[in-house]
C-alpha cells in the first residue's frame, strides 16, 4: 500500500492518514528534496536567478506538506503516539535545513547571484527573495569554519528537541491537574453554563460532583466568578506552577539550556545576544530599540496602572474586607469592579453571541472590506469531527482559499488560538495555487440545551485569529516563503489586532450580535457600555503586557550564563512591572510557551509594537468610514495580498500615507 503522504494530494487527506506513514513519509520527502537541492548544485550553467534562486524556492514543496500537516496534528490533535514521533523528526529537520544553510556548493552559487544582483534586472519580490536567502544562509552559518559548522549543528538539534519536550511537559502538566468539587455550595457565583460543563465533564470520568481544569473555558470562568477565594487560590497556584514543579515536567532546566544554547548559537554567527540575532530581521532592529520601545510605554502606563490597582484594592477591601489584593483576586474583582461601574457582565453579554453568529459576522465584515464570501461544504477532509471547511470566494466567483475552523477544547489540542496553513499561496507555471487556512481555538463547546456562547473576549479571540486567516488567505505573490504570514514578526500581529476593532464598532455588531433565542440585536446601551469598558483597568492590562515583553528580552538580549535561579531571575525582571505580591510557588517562564516553544523569542514586544500599528490603522478607517471599500482595498493591496515580498514599514507607508504614531493607541487605551 502506497504511503497517501506521498502521493500528489491538494487537500490533506486527513482520513486517509495513519500515524506510521508520517516516519517513512518524512525520511522519503527529506531525500527527495535533498536531490532537488543537489540538482541545483550541479547545474553546469553560470548560477541565475532562474536556476538558483528560484529553483529553490519551488524545492522541497512535498516536505513542506507533510510538515503542515504533522505540526499541526501536533497541536490540535496530538497522542502519544505522534509525540513520539515529533521527538524523531524535529532534529531531522533541524539537520535537514542545516545541510541546506551549510552547504558550501549551495551558498557558492547563491553568492555568485548575489554579488551580481544588478545585472539580473529582478522584480521587487524577486530582490526580496535573493536578500532573503542571502542573508539566510550568513545568519545561519554559511561563512563558519567546517568545526564551528559542526557546532552549530549540535546546537540546532539539541535546541529542537528541548522546545519539544518543554512543550510537550506544560500540556502534560495542564491535563494532570483537575479541581475535583463536591459540595455544591463551592460552585458560588459561577455561571450556569460553566457548572453545566464542569458537571459533563465529571460525569465522562464517572465521578460525582464538578470538575474544572487548567483549560482556558474552565479555568478562566472559575478564577473570574468563584466566591470562594480558598478555591480561586488553589487553581490559580496550580496554574501558575505548571512545570515549575518537582516532578518529571519540571521545565526550569530546560529554559536555562535553552537559553544558553540560544546565546552560544547567536555567539557563533557572531552577534553579541540572541536578542541582536533575532532583530536584525525584524522592524525593531535591536534590543536597545525594542527596550525603549518598552520602556517608554511602560512610563505611560505605569501611574494608570497603580492608580487601578488601588482603585481594585480599595474596592475588594470595601466589598469583603480582603487587605491584600492578590493575583487570585485579579479577575474576581475587576469583574466585580467592571460590573458595578459599566452593569456589564458577560454573562448579559454571551447569549448575543453564538458562536455560528460571531463566525458569520467576520464573514460579513470580510465581504464587507474585501467582497470575499464563505460557502460552508462537507466534501474536504477533516482531522476531527469538530473541524468546519469553506471554500472562499471572490466576487468573481474564483476560490480564493480554502478555510478550516477548529474551536472545541479537548484532550488531544493546546490550549490557545492560533491561525496556521496546510497549503501556502504561490504562482507556478502561470497557476496561482490558492491556500489552505486553518483558525484554531478552545471556546466553550455547545451542551444539549445551549449553544456555544462566547465571551466578548472569546469574540475578539476569533476576530483576531480571522485576521491572521486573512492574511493567508488574501496573499498573491510568486514565492511560497514570501506568501502570507511570511513576515517579520513583529508585522505579523497588525492584521490580526486590526481586525478586533470591528468588534467594538456599532455598525459590525448590529450584523451579528443577535440574542440567541429571540433573535433581538444587541441593544444600543451594551454596544455603548462595551466601548466604555474597552479600556477598563488598560493600565494594568498593558503593564502586564509590558512585563511578558521585559522577561522576554531579559533572558534573551544579555548573556543567561550566570542565571542560576530561574525564580530570583524573574522576580528580578518583573521588579517594574510589580503590582501583586509575588506567589512563591508560580514561575511565569516555565510555561512561557510562546518564547520558548513557538516563535517568539525576544519577539514578544511585537504584540504591542503590531498595538501602535493597528491603533494608527485603524484610525484611518475610522475617519472614513469603517467600511470603507477604498480604504480596505488599499489595506488588501498593500499589506494583506504582499506578504513578505517588502519592507513592513514600506507597505505600510503605502497603505497609510505614513508612518505610525503611537499616540491613536494611548488615545485608545485612554491613557491620554
Amino acid at each position: 500500500m502506497e504511503n497517501i503522504l506521498l502521493q500528489k494530494f491538494d487537500t490533506a487527506p486527513f482520513s486517509q492518514i495513519k500515524n506510521e506513514d508520517f516516519e517513512p513519509a518524512f525520511e522519503q520527502a527529506i531525500k527527495d528534496a535533498k536531490q532537488e537541492v543537489q540538482d541545483i548544485i550541479n547545474n553546469s550553467e553560470e548560477a541565475t536567478f532562474e536556476n538558483t534562486l528560484e529553483a529553490m524556492a519551488f524545492s522541497g514543496m512535498q516536505l513542506d506538506r507533510i510538515s503542515n500537516i504533522f505540526f499541526n496534528l501536533n497541536s490540535a490533535e496530538t497522542n502519544e503516539e505522534l509525540q513520539k514521533i515529533a521527538q524523531v523528526v524535529a532534529p531531522k529537520l533541524s539537520e535537514f535545513g542545516n545541510d541546506i544553510t551549510l552547504n558550501p556548493d549551495l551558498f557558492k552559487r547563491v553568492k555568485s547571484v548575489y554579488d551580481k544582483k544588478e545585472t539580473f534586472n529582478l522584480t521587487a519580490e524577486q530582490l526580496m527573495l535573493l536578500e532573503k536567502s542571502y542573508k539566510g544562509f550568513v545568519r545561519n552559518g554559511a561563512l563558519l569554519s567546517e568545526s564551528e559548522k559542526e557546532q552549530l549543528r549540535t546546537i540546532d538539534a539539541e535546541l529542537a528537541l528541548l522546545s519539544l519536550k518543554f512543550g510537550e511537559n506544560v500540556l502534560a502538566e495542564t491535563n494532570a491537574y483537575q479541581l475535583h468539587i463536591t459540595n455544591e455550595n463551592d460552585l458560588d457565583g459561577l455561571p450556569e453554563d460553566t457548572k453545566i460543563m464542569a458537571k459533563q465533564l465529571a460525569e465522562s470520568e464517572n465521578k460525582e460532583g464538578w470538575i474544572f481544569t487548567l483549560d482556558f473555558p474552565s479555568y478562566l470562568p472559575f478564577v473570574t466568578y468563584a466566591k470562594n477565594r480558598e478555591l480561586r487560590k488553589e487553581i490559580s497556584i496550580a496554574a501558575g506552577k505548571k512545570a515549575f514543579q518537582d516532578n518529571e515536567f519540571n521545565n526550569e532546566a530546560n529554559v536555562l539550556r535553552i537559553v544558553n544554547l540560544r546565546q552560544q548559537r547567536a555567539n557563533l554567527l557572531g552577534y553579541k545576544t540572541h536578542a541582536d540575532f533575532v532583530l536584525e530581521e525584524r522592524m525593531a532592529q535591536n534590543p536597545t530599540k525594542v527596550l525603549d520601545f518598552l520602556n517608554d510605554l511602560l512610563v505611560k502606563a505605569k501611574p494608570a496602572a497603580t492608580n487601578e490597582f488601588e482603585e481594585l484594592t480599595a474596592f475588594a477591601k470595601n466589598l469583603d474586607n480582603i487587605e491584600q489584593l492578590e493575583k487570585w483576586d485579579g479577575a474576581y474583582y475587576s469583574e466585580k469592579l467592571k460590573q458595578e461601574k459599566f452593569n456589564l457582565d458577560d454573562e448579559i453579554l454571551k447569549p448575543y453571541f453564538k458562536l455560528e453568529n460571531v463566525l458569520n459576522g467576520a464573514f460579513e465584515v470580510a465581504n464587507k472590506l474585501f467582497g470575499i464570501r464563505f460557502e460552508k461544504v462537507s466534501n474536504i477532509d477533516v482531522y476531527h469531527e469538530d473541524v468546519e471547511t469553506y471554500e472562499v470566494k471572490d466576487e468573481n466567483n474564483n476560490l480564493v482559499a480554502l478555510f478550516y475552523a477548529d474551536f472545541f477544547p479537548r484532550k488531544g489540542k493546546r490550549n490557545g488560538a492560533w491561525m496556521t496553513s496546510f497549503k501556502p499561496q504561490f504562482i507556478k507555471d502561470r497557476i496561482n495555487e490558492r491556500p489552505h487556512v486553518s483558525i484554531v481555538c478552545n471556546f466553550t463547546k455547545p451542551t444539549p440545551t445551549k449553544p456555544s456562547l462566547l465571551t466578548f473576549n472569546e469574540v475578539t479571540t476569533l476576530f483576531h485569529e480571522f485576521g491572521h486567516a486573512l492574511h493567508g488567505m488574501l496573499a498573491n505573490t510568486v514565492y511560497p516563503s514570501l506568501s502570507g504570514t511570511s513576515v517579520y514578526w513583529d508585522f505579523v500581529e497588525l492584521p490580526s489586532q486590526v481586525m478586533e476593532n470591528w468588534c467594538y464598532e456599532k455598525e459590525a455588531l448590529e450584523l451579528f450580535a443577535k440574542h440567541y433565542e429571540t433573535g433581538e440585536t444587541i441593544p444600543m446601551e451594551l454596544i455603548e457600555k462595551i466601548k466604555e469598558s474597552a479600556s477598563f483597568l488598560e493600565g494594568m492590562a498593558t503593564v502586564r503586557q509590558l512585563s511578558f515583553g521585559l522577561l522576554d528580552m531579559g533572558w534573551h538580549a544579555q548573556n543567561p550564563k550566570n542565571i542560576t535561579s530561574l525564580k530570583a531571575f524573574e522576580n528580578e525582571q518583573f521588579e517594574s512591572t510589580k503590582l501583586y505580591p509575588d506567589v512563591k510557588e508560580n514561575a511565569m517562564s516555565t510555561a512561557f510557551s510562546h518564547i520558548f516553544a513557538g516563535g517568539y523569542s525576544s519577539g514578544y514586544y511585537s504584540y504591542k509594537w503590531a498595538e501602535v500599528l493597528d491603533a494608527d490603522a485603524f484610525d484611518y478607517f475610522k475617519q472614513n468610514g469603517i467600511f470603507n471599500r477604498e480604504i480596505a482595498t488599499k489595506f488588501k493591496d498593500n499589506v494583506l495580498s504582499q506578504g513578505g515580498t517588502q519592507p513592513p514599514m514600506e507597505l505600510y507607508k503605502k497603505f497609510r500615507g505614513q508612518e505610525p504614531k503611537p499616540e491613536a493607541l494611548l488615545k485608545r487605551a485612554g491613557l491620554i
